[in-house]
């Protein structure tokens, strides 16, 4: 057999045995897996005696692992996902104000964990009120609403200089924030919904927005797709299918409805709805993001609080305004009726 080495060009080195280099880089491997786990156990041992925290690292569905423009992982913000563990509130006052949240919460002698405020289109976002909700434990719901404005030409980019500027101030408070943009869109009474604007044009706007948040580093949003309970009576308020802008472009579903009769009740208003989110979206999680009872409210508050666990959602935020009926806590024994029904929630604290 000719020796293998007789191919070797003058100058190159004959290489060592195969067994040789097969031990060195077993040993090399062992080195190296030592160092790592010494590593990890330091900073495992500084995260429990509190000297640093330990983020979640990853990558947003349809992101590419770069934080904007920095090129390096980002912080990815999950919020835990448990039946019955988010409490909230919309109060008028917001989000001019803080203090109606805290007045609330005093009221029904519980904690809220989730404080909502409407935000006009290109209107920044609101630190004041960010912070005041992240002092109290509680993590702002921005909710987007595009009144006077073509969804055509968000989806087009004509808005990306407002949408940038909004995403970069998200991405610097560092919290986690819960956006949704165009709620209740598979109902007729705003612009961008049923009859106004087509339900491909509302997608692209909404994937577009999420791109452009994306690439500015979301990692600390939740997306929060709002729909209206489904109704067949006239006029009819449809499944929200349609409007649906893909799973990789919203982390939770939303869903809106009120107890408008004192006959009603949680598994007839909110039951076909939740199926049919079910059904397009799969195990996307579910809160109930808007909902209030004026009449027989002490009821109507321990139904709700039973639908929630018997559903298996989120939870819920009371929309707390004299509206179109009057949907604020306003009796003792609505306020003990709340109280009871939050004591069963097991609350995440962000």
């Amino acid at each position: 057999m000719a020796d293998p080495r007789s191919d070797l060009s003058i100058g190159e080195s004959v290489p060592e045995p195969a067994r040789g280099r097969s031990r060195r880089a077993r040993r090399m491997r062992l080195l190296a897996v030592a160092v790592a786990l010494i590593a990890v156990a330091a900073v495992v041992g500084a995260a429990a005696n509190g000297a640093i925290s330990m983020p979640v690292v990853g990558v947003p569905p349809g992101g590419s692992g770069a934080a904007g423009s920095g090129g390096t992982n980002p912080v990815y913000a999950h919020l835990p996902i448990k039946v019955a563990s988010y409490l909230g509130v919309y109060e008028s006052g917001a989000p001019v104000s803080y203090g109606p949240t805290i007045e609330f919460s005093r009221r029904i002698g519980h904690h809220l964990n989730l404080a909502v405020y409407y935000s006009g289109w290109k209107e920044p976002f609101q630190f004041t009120f960010a912070n005041a909700a992240a002092a109290h434990d509680a993590i702002p719901v921005v909710q987007i609403d595009p009144y006077n404005t073509s969804l055509k030409k968000i989806a087009d980019g004509t808005y990306d200089t407002y949408l940038t500027t909004f995403a970069q101030e998200v991405h610097t408070w560092r919290k986690n924030v819960i956006i949704s943009f165009g709620h209740e869109m598979n109902g007729n009474w705003y612009s961008w919904g049923l009859g106004h604007t087509k339900p491909s044009v509302f997608v692209s706007a909404w994937r577009h927005i999420v791109t452009v948040f994306r690439n500015e580093g979301d990692y600390n949003v939740t997306w929060l797709w709002a729909v209206n309970i489904i109704d067949n009576q006239s006029p009819a308020i449809p499944s929200p299918d349609p409007w649906w802008p893909g799973k990789s472009y919203v982390t939770w579903v939303g869903i809106d409805g009120y107890y408008l009769k004192s006959s009603w009740n949680f598994a007839p208003l909110f039951g076909p709805t939740i199926a049919a989110v079910h059904t397009l979206t799969g195990s996307t999680p579910i809160i109930i993001s808007e909902t209030a009872a004026s009449a027989k409210q002490p009821a109507k508050i321990a139904n709700l609080f039973a639908g929630i666990r018997r559903y298996s959602l989120l939870g819920f935020v009371w929309f707390d305004v004299n509206g179109k009926q009057n949907w604020h806590i306003s009796s003792r024994s609505s306020e003990a009726a709340f109280a009871s029904g939050a004591k069963t929630f097991n609350e995440v604290t962000p």
